[in-house]
């Protein structure tokens, strides 16, 4: 057993292609160390895709090793929370063909925590007109990838639907 504190999380599987589907569950339960059965249905936001979640124990870090082991897969949209644990902060990430991946500290109360340098990075750039703060900002908190998964987010009739907390 790992001397690492143990924590909770969920993954959502916002679009996957059906041939997808089967290595997703195979490549959580890798991470996992345990079959992974995931209950697959329609995406309505784009056709011939599936969604799914799934609430997940494991150590800390587990989220990011989830985050890896499904990067890279073209049309895959998805995002992982960790909650924070004793001695770890959590974590959110999100991924889009389009924007790959974006990553945040959560802190205990689920507020993405942004690092002070790349604040002062932001500024920076503002300042030198190679964008605006607003901008910058948005990108910190991740709201190009919201944008791009809130219709994903939104379940079909008849389907269940679990809002995620969004960035105010």
């Amino acid at each position: 057993m790992s001397s690492r504190p143990a924590t909770r999380g969920v993954i959502y599987v916002h679009s996957a292609p059906s041939a997808l589907c089967p290595h997703i569950e195979w490549a959580l339960g890798g991470v996992l160390n345990h079959a992974v059965s995931l209950e697959w249905t329609p995406q309505p936001a784009q056709a011939g895709t599936y969604r799914a979640e799934y609430s997940w124990l494991g150590d800390a870090g587990t989220a990011a090793a989830m985050t890896s082991a499904l990067r890279g897969w073209n049309h895959l949209r998805f995002e992982v929370t960790e909650d924070a644990s004793p001695g770890a902060e959590g974590a959110r990430f999100s991924s889009t063909p389009a924007l790959g991946v974006f990553h945040a500290v959560t802190g205990m109360h689920g507020d993405l925590m942004i690092p002070e340098d790349r604040l002062k990075a932001a500024m920076v750039k503002s300042a030198l007109g190679e964008t605006t703060l607003e901008v910058e900002v948005d990108r910190l908190l991740g709201k190009p990838w919201d944008d791009e998964l809130e219709t994903f987010r939104h379940a079909g009739d008849g389907a269940p639907v679990r809002w995620l907390h969004q960035v105010v």
